[in-house]
C-alpha cells in the first residue's frame, strides 16, 4: 500500500510539472528590469496573470504529500512543482488557502540543503502576492538564518537573498532584517559578483527606508570603496551608488544632529558620509563613466 501511495504521489508531481513546462514553452523569455533609483523590484519577474492553473485538488495532494513524507527526493520534487505552479497568480491564492505557506515555511529548517533551497524558491514565487507576504513575513528571521549559515555563494544562500529582496520591497518587514545587516555587508565584501548583485538588491531596498539609515551606517564594511570603481561590474556599481545615494538623502532629511562618535572608523558612515576624500575621488572619476545611469547616480550623491 505504501509503495502504491508513493508511486501515485510521484505521478502527481510529474503531472503538475508538465503543466508548468507547457506554460514556459508558450510564454517564452522576458526582458529583465532596469535598475532604478529607489527600491529594487522583486528579484524575479512577476508571475503572469493567467486563467490557467493546476487543479486545486492536485495542489492539495502535493501539500499533503509534503506533510506526509520524509523522503528528501519526493519533498524536493513536490516543492519544485509547487514553486512552478506559483508562476500562475491564481495558484498563489489557492496554495495560501490550502495552508500551503505554513507547510512550505516549516521546511526552511530542514537539514537537507536542497530541500531548504527548494522551499525558499517556492516561497519566493509565492511572495509576489501581498496577502502571501503577510504570512511569509513570519519566516523572515529563519530565512536570514538560512542566508547566514549557508555556504558562501551557494544556491541556497542566493535563494534566501532572492526571497528577502521580494520581502523588502516595502518597509513593512525591514525591522526583521536588522540583525542580518552585518551579514549582508560581509557578503558584499566576500561574495562573487552574482552574490554581490543579489545582496545589493536587499541593501538598496533597506536603504530606501529612513528608519534603517542608522542601522546601515553603523555597520562595518572596510572594503566598500572597492565597489565604486570604473572597472567594476556595471550592475554592482549602479546598485552600490543607489545604496549610497539613498543613505545620503536620508541623512540630509534628518534634523542634522548626527553624532559622529557613535560610528566606528570602518563603518559605512565614515566610508561614505564623513567628508570622505577617497569616496569623493571615486565619485569624481565615475563622472566620466560611459553609462548614463551611473553618472546620474553620481550626480545625485554629489548634489545632496
Amino acid at each position: 500500500m505504501g509503495e502504491r501511495r508513493a508511486a501515485a504521489a510521484v505521478a502527481v508531481v510529474l503531472g503538475a510539472g508538465a503543466c508548468y513546462c507547457l506554460w514556459r514553452l508558450a510564454a517564452g523569455g522576458r526582458r529583465g528590469q532596469r535598475a532604478g533609483t529607489g527600491r529594487v523590484p522583486p528579484s524575479d519577474n512577476g508571475p503572469p496573470a493567467s486563467t490557467h492553473s493546476m487543479d486545486a485538488d492536485a495542489l492539495q495532494k502535493l501539500i499533503h504529500l509534503l506533510q506526509a513524507t520524509d523522503d528528501p527526493l519526493i519533498q524536493e520534487q513536490a516543492l519544485i512543482t509547487l514553486s512552478n505552479s506559483a508562476a500562475f497568480s491564481v495558484n498563489q491564492d489557492i496554495i495560501r488557502n490550502l495552508d500551503g505557506l505554513s507547510v512550505i515555511g516549516g521546511m526552511l529548517s530542514d537539514c537537507v540543503p536542497r530541500v531548504t533551497e527548494k522551499a525558499l524558491n517556492a516561497l519566493n514565487n509565492l511572495s509576489m502576492n501581498i496577502k502571501n507576504q503577510e504570512e511569509i513575513q513570519a519566516y523572515i528571521t529563519q530565512v536570514c538564518r538560512n542566508v547566514e549559515s549557508a555556504p558562501l555563494n551557494s544556491d541556497l544562500q542566493l535563494a534566501g537573498l532572492r526571497l528577502l529582496t521580494n520581502m523588502s520591497v516595502t518597509n513593512d518587514y525591514h525591522h526583521k532584517m536588522i540583525n542580518s545587516i552585518p551579514c549582508f555587508l560581509c557578503l558584499l565584501s566576500e561574495g562573487t559578483e552574482r552574490t554581490q548583485i543579489q545582496v545589493l538588491k536587499v541593501l538598496v531596498n533597506l536603504s530606501a527606508n529612513p528608519a534603517m539609515t542608522r542601522h546601515l551606517l553603523r555597520a562595518q564594511v572596510p572594503s566598500l570603496l572597492l565597489l565604486f570603481d570604473n572597472c567594476i561590474n556595471r550592475d554592482i556599481l549602479l546598485r552600490a551608488l543607489v545604496f549610497a545615494a539613498n543613505l545620503k538623502k536620508n541623512m540630509n532629511n534628518e534634523d542634522g544632529t548626527t553624532i559622529q562618535d557613535q560610528y566606528s572608523e570602518d563603518s559605512v558612515f565614515f566610508t561614505l558620509c564623513r567628508d570622505s576624500t577617497p569616496f569623493a575621488q571615486k565619485l569624481a572619476s565615475l563622472l566620466h563613466h560611459p553609462d548614463t545611469e551611473v553618472k546620474e547616480q553620481v550626480v545625485r550623491i554629489l548634489t545632496q
